[in-house]
């Protein structure tokens, strides 16, 4: 079995922050499964990470020193290629990304692979370099994940009260989910719904869209192609093309559209992003890197939002919106369409949040889901919160 460490490269680690400031680059979830999960089920093997020191004490590096290992980009999505490729490598041998010859796969030790590697051969991969590219991407990762989920499974049967527009087979429920007078559209792409999952009266869905182990879509919810709801997640109204990593609520009306939300956030009821400016011009985003905005060449960006972070009642957002880690925002008028992380206030007064209240109201939040706050996650937060102006 193999020894596979998935580690951070950039820019891909920094053009995916915020959610990058509380995970690895390869435990954001891109279609229905994280990036890791996708090598999981596509190369065998024992996996771990490199990635930044303050995170390691939640995802550590295992064997480092063993010279069979195998590092691979976390920023990378595996193919069959990719996949058959990358164990005939031998000690000291690497693949590089053909765009700008980076290490994505090395054979060897930690020590081996930050000395750099005696061989290469370029490849082309796909990777997710930026947080656009996880909405982008979104809709052809939910359609690669289907094949890989339900290969060789047998979908659960649901009651007639519900439709079903286009071939059955596209539509794939796991085991225990409560469906009832919900319609599902499968001819522009599949629809995968995991375990446990619960979609109300009223739902209307459009694939390609996965909805996963443990949430419920309400009532009335509308959901359009390419979207992702993670697992114990609570959605309502409009969704489209957004990617909610997990563990977070949208569950009341209001529109997310071209979006990425990180993990034990709240997005209070009507509150509403926009995603396309009024003069549909090309959007700026906020860069890390760059600490300041951005052109891009895209048209279409809703809200960016990292970990933790709470949007009130009624909130109203700009196009392009990105909200840090720790966020709570609350109070009339639009903020600025970047929130820094453990910011708390509205667009009248903004200061920094209190770090002991932070985890306080987090640990609450996370023993509705029957989750552990531990004490890694207070580490990565006390951390950020440091060293956060």
């Amino acid at each position: 079995m193999e020894n596979v460490i998935l580690f951070d490269r950039e820019p891909a680690r920094t053009g995916l922050l915020p959610l990058t400031f509380t995970r690895p680059v390869a435990d954001i979830r891109v279609g229905a499964l994280t990036i890791r999960q996708k090598w999981e089920r596509m190369l065998h093997g024992s996996y771990s990470w490199l990635t930044q020191d303050y995170l390691a004490v939640k995802f550590g590096i295992v064997n480092p020193d063993d010279t069979a290992n195998l590092f691979i980009a976390g920023d990378v999505l595996p193919d069959p290629r990719l996949v058959a490729m990358i164990p005939m490598l031998e000690e000291g041998q690497a693949l590089t990304d053909a765009r700008d010859d980076s290490v994505i796969a090395f054979r060897g030790s930690l020590d081996g692979f930050r000395k750099g590697p005696k061989q290469t051969a370029p490849i082309d991969v796909k990777s997710v370099s930026t947080v656009i590219d996880i909405f982008k991407l979104n809709g052809d990762e939910i359609r690669n994940d289907f094949r890989i989920l339900t290969d060789g499974a047998t979908s659960a049967p649901i009651s007639d009260t519900n439709v079903v527009i286009g071939d059955r087979s596209q539509l794939f429920v796991e085991e225990g989910c409560e469906i009832e007078c919900a319609s599902f559209n499968v001819k522009h792409g599949p629809i995968f719904i995991g375990k446990g999952v619960e979609i109300m009266e009223g739902a209307r869905l459009r694939g390609p869209i996965a909805i996963m182990a443990d949430s419920k879509v309400k009532m009335n919810t509308m959901i359009y192609e390419d979207t992702t709801v993670g697992p114990q997640c609570r959605v309502a109204g409009e969704l489209a093309n957004a990617v909610i990593q997990g563990y977070s609520n949208k569950a009341h009306d209001g529109v997310l559209l071209n979006a990425v939300v990180g993990e034990w956030c709240n997005i209070g009821a009507a509150a509403t992003s926009s995603n396309l400016k009024n003069n549909y011009a090309k959007i700026k985003v906020w860069s890390y890197q760059k600490n300041g905005f951005v052109k891009t060449d895209e048209q279409f960006c809703g809200l960016i939002m990292g970990d933790y972070s709470k949007l009130a009642i009624n909130t109203s957002l700009n196009t392009a919106t990105t909200v840090g880690v720790g966020v709570n925002f609350f109070g009339a008028g639009f903020p600025r369409t970047y929130i820094p992380s453990f910011s708390f206030g509205s667009p009248v007064k903004m200061t920094k949040c209190r770090l002991d209240e932070l985890i306080d109201t987090s640990r609450i939040v996370m023993a509705r889901r029957h989750v552990d706050l531990t004490q890694s996650d207070i580490d990565i937060l006390t951390y950020l919160y440091n060293t956060t102006d």
